[in-house]
């Protein structure tokens, strides 16, 4: 050997040295000493370059320390083969690696750990590690080990741990059968792990905290009591970029400290990575990324899990490409807190909880991904989570496809979603937007209940055993050339006072009718095509409204249009062609009709509509036999008569006006005060007529009130009065409100104002809620901007339109204080006061008569003191509240009625009042309006 010579360790043998110890004392540097098989009982310690190899023959070279380590190097490349060291303690280091480049070949360290500090950098290669008391492998400082082919077995403790800046890398190396974690890296510590195994750990596969960093390469780990991965603190987040783990694409920093040579220059920035590595049978998550860490997981398949697959929690961050997170007993992908996860062309399958489940303020990103077979929702957001989906598929749920709940924003492109047993889309109080996906083989396509307005844009909902579209009571929402095809009910139901834009688009095939409106409803409905439905193409039940412009309804087999007691549709340029009846409407509804084309149709009606009389409501039309809210299928030659009041003069309408204002229950000072206003309006209808010039008037009102007071109602008469002086073209009502003035961006919101206010030119704008345009402790808000729109428009039209701005009396006053121009605009406030109980009771009974019910005298009484016993708090909804009741009332009287054997009725016997009379008994219980 170069600088050294041969020396032999065989105690009793001629020659030879008796002790290992003495033999390296004799070495020189580059010796070789061989040592014959027995047992040591001494400390080994090497500072110099020498070789120990463990003579081939019967038995173990055994190297027993009696106190301390059984082997210590302090510097040098010393070489060791085939040798098993022993610690005096298995609490103590059985090999302690303090300086030096020493390689270990094939050897075992038995009842002791390794201990690896300073700024060794060892290698062992073939070794055994087993009975370790704590750590088998222990390595801080800055030093830097290398394991290859290695076995860490029975130890009591941790496989490995690494702390400081100390550095592993690892190959072809397994872990088994530890008592805590598999590895565990602390500090600014980081590990690469080549083809490696980790089973059977009672703790974590990997535990990596503080500012610890690590790769993983087609490593294995499974069988863990807890998460095969888990990253805590600010582990593999890179230094100095806090945050930067959820971006991937950026230029690489450090990771936790020095970067390591093998780690791939690939620009991510995340610190720890997983590369095709599979992850299964863990006790609890797959991976855990909590706190502030980050980890990328690059082809890697987690499965079989006992908690879910993938967790990101506090600001933990996860990024996936091409992973396989299935056969999870929880949910395939939990986000929650501030946390974020990104995945491409990722797999989220075969789960027994969601698929993916996000809630707080977490962030989903997925491009490309795969989300089926789910127990629950496939894709699951709350809270305030945000979730971007682009080119994902999502399908085989007994739930929801795509669900967005609270204050979650889903934005979806291009998506897929079939075979959802519940819906497709679910909008539950959360925000969003769809653009161009796809919706099919689900109970109920696209459910929208929510306060924000989400947006469809190019979307394609097919082949739904119910409804298409559901928008829900009082939501909004704009959606554009979207398209129903084939759903097992109605194409699109519009909920209860919802306001909805549909543009363009098409409505196919549905089972039931294509569009439904309810009562309250207020879409506006540009360019949409309705075709083959199997009832009506557009229903609009009692009470419903709408602007429908230059749509298509054709091949329908009922009446293409149907409009519903009470009910105000207006038709613009429409077209209608393929069914026998065009229109079939109650005798009540108002329908009005401009510039409709009917072809196909013997005794078309909408025609006939078109334009308007003086009190701009246009002519009423009554097809004989059709009942309330019924659209029944009825042939062409139906009876068709001219309602009377058709070619009512002006003081026969203004009769008529003030006799409704008259049955208004409660209000006297309302209508007090619409009266005085009348007859002024008529002094100067009447100034005008006569060439004289009109006192300096303003027509604008605020009312203030709380809801349920009759605002609405009132506004309508008050148009119709200034429609039959000849004030006012046409005086119909625009009801709005800030979702339809305030855009969302900068330049959205004047065109939007300005649009609505164009519709009520002729008529009434009544803006409810307009307090909401100047939100309180918001600066910089957009309100601000159609206020000014508004006021200028008003000076611009004075003539043209009346303004009404109606909520809350104390929020008024301050809504006129934000401009200063409103003030002088409003000048007259009429007050809504809330109704009494004796005028709630009024209500119920005008409801009961409307109905055909009956209230016995005791019953009424019992009203009386129900409604005075009622908490008049914020949800209070007053002439809302009386009809509610009433409502409830006729379920329990059927209720009750079913109960008491309903069969025993005389159906013939009407003069008996079973059927009709409400009792006390009949009562909502307490609290429940």
């Amino acid at each position: 050997m170069r600088g050294g010579k041969q020396q032999r360790v065989a105690p009793g043998s001629w020659g030879a040295h008796r002790t290992i110890s003495a033999a390296v004392r004799g070495a020189g540097p580059g010796a070789v000493v061989s040592i014959r098989p027995g047992t040591y009982n001494e400390s080994v310690v090497l500072d110099k370059d020498v070789t120990l190899v463990a003579e081939k023959g019967a038995g173990t070279v055994r190297v027993v320390a009696a106190r301390g380590p059984a082997l210590t190097t302090h510097g040098g490349a010393s070489q060791l083969s085939g040798l098993t060291f022993e610690a005096s303690s298995p609490r103590e280091p059985a090999v302690l690696v303090r300086a030096g480049e020493p390689v270990l070949r094939d050897c075992e360290i038995d009842g002791g750990r390794i201990e690896v500090s300073e700024t060794a950098t060892p290698t062992f290669t073939g070794c055994t590690v087993r009975g370790a008391a704590l750590a088998a492998v222990r390595l801080t400082g800055t030093s830097r080990t290398t394991m290859e082919g290695c076995g860490i077995n029975a130890c009591e403790g941790d496989g490995v741990v690494a702390d400081d800046e100390a550095r592993l890398e690892a190959t072809e190396t397994v872990i088994d059968e530890v008592a805590a974690r598999g590895v565990h890296l602390g500090g600014a510590a980081h590990a690469t792990l080549n083809r490696c195994e980790i089973k059977h750990s009672a703790g974590a596969g990997l535990l990596a905290e503080s500012r610890a960093g690590a790769v993983l390469r087609e490593c294995r780990l499974y069988e863990t009591g807890a998460q095969g991965v888990r990253l805590a603190g600010s582990a593999g987040r890179r230094s100095g970029r806090p945050g930067s783990a959820s971006q991937p694409g950026r230029s690489p920093g450090e990771v936790s400290g020095a970067a390591s040579a093998e780690e791939p220059s690939d620009g991510d920035s995340f610190g720890v990575r997983l590369r095709g590595c599979e992850i299964f049978r863990t006790a609890g998550a797959g991976v855990l990324a909590e706190g502030e860490s980050a980890a990328l997981l690059d082809d890697c398949h987690i499965h079989h899990t006992s908690g879910a697959a993938l967790i990101a929690t506090g600001s933990g961050k996860l990024g996936m490409q091409r992973v396989r997170a299935v056969d999870s007993e929880d949910s395939a992908l939990v986000v929650t807190g501030r946390a974020g996860a990104t995945a491409d062309e990722s797999t989220f399958a075969r789960t027994a909880a969601n698929g993916v489940y996000a809630v707080g303020d977490a962030e989903v990103t997925f491009t490309g991904c795969t989300v089926k077979d789910t127990t629950y929702t496939a894709v699951h957001l709350g809270g305030g989570a945000r979730g971007r989906l682009s080119g994902c598929t999502v399908s085989g749920t007994p739930e929801y496809g795509l669900r967005a709940t609270d204050r979650a924003e889903l934005l979806a492109a291009d998506c897929e979603t079939a075979d959802t047993e519940l819906v497709g889309v679910s909008v539950d109080g959360g925000d969003a937007v769809l653009r161009d996906c796809r919706i099919s083989g689900a109970r109920l396509g696209v459910r929208l209940r929510t306060t924000h307005r989400p947006l469809l844009v190019g979307c394609e909902i097919s082949d739904t055993t119910g409804v298409g579209v559901e928008v829900g009571p009082g939501t909004g929402g704009l959606l554009e050339n979207v398209t129903v095809s084939r759903s097992g009910s109605s194409g699109v139901v519009l909920g209860t006072d919802s306001t909805v834009v549909m543009d363009g688009g098409a409505v196919r095939e549905a089972s039931g009718s294509g569009i439904v409106v309810r009562a309250g409803a207020r879409p506006r409905i540009r360019g949409t095509a309705v075709r083959e439905a199997a009832k009506n193409g557009l229903f609009v039940e009692e009470r419903g409204e709408g602007l429908y412009e230059d749509c298509e309804i054709t091949d329908c087999r009922f009446p293409a249009v149907y409009a519903g007691a009470k009910s105000s549709p207006t038709l613009r340029r429409c077209a209608v062609s393929g069914s026998e009846q065009d229109l079939l409407r109650d005798e009540e509804a108002d329908v009005r009709a401009e510039g409709c084309v009917v072809e196909g149709v013997e005794e078309p009606l909408l025609p006939t509509l078109d334009g308007a009389d003086g009190d701009g409501l246009g002519r009423r039309v009554a097809v004989a036999g059709a009942s309330s809210g019924v659209a029944a299928r009825t042939g062409a030659g139906a009876a068709v008569k001219k309602e009377e009041g058709d070619d009512q003069s002006a003081e026969e309408r203004l009769q008529q006006l003030r006799d409704e204002l008259d049955r208004l229950v409660g209000l006297e000072s309302v209508k007090r005060d619409v009266r005085t206003m009348t007859k002024l309006m008529q002094m100067v209808k009447v100034r005008q007529d006569a060439g004289l010039s009109p006192p300096p008037l303003s027509r604008h009102l605020v009312f203030a009130g709380n809801p349920g007071t009759g605002k609405t109602t009132v506004a309508r008469l008050y148009g119709g009065f200034l429609a039959a002086l000849g004030l006012l073209e046409r005086g119909h009502l625009v009801e709005t409100d800030r979702g339809d003035l305030v855009g969302e961006y900068v330049g959205h919101t004047a065109p939007k104002t300005t649009a609505v206010f164009r519709r009520a030119l002729g008529g009434v704008l009544f803006i409810d809620e307009a307090y909401s345009l100047t939100p309180g402790g918001i600066g910089n808000d957009f309100g601000s901007e159609a206020i000014s729109t508004l006021v200028k428009l008003m000076e611009d039209h004075r003539d043209e339109v009346v303004v009404i701005v109606a909520g809350y009396p104390g929020d008024m006053n301050r809504f006129l204080d934000s401009n200063p121009g409103l003030a002088s605009r409003f000048t007259r406030t009429l007050t809504f006061d809330d109704y009494s109980s004796q005028d709630l009771v009024r209500i119920v009974q005008h409801q009961a008569e409307n109905h055909q019910y009956t209230c016995a005298p005791e019953t009424l009484e019992a009203l009386h003191g129900y409604f005075a016993a009622m908490t008049r708090g914020d949800g209070f909804g007053n002439g809302r509240t009386a009809r509610q009741a009433f409502q409830l009332m006729t379920e329990r009287h059927a209720q009750r009625l079913a109960d008491g054997d309903l069969a025993t009725v005389d159906l013939a016997d009407t003069d008996s009042g079973v059927l009709t009379t409400l009792l006390p008994q009949d009562l909502p219980p307490e609290g429940a309006l």
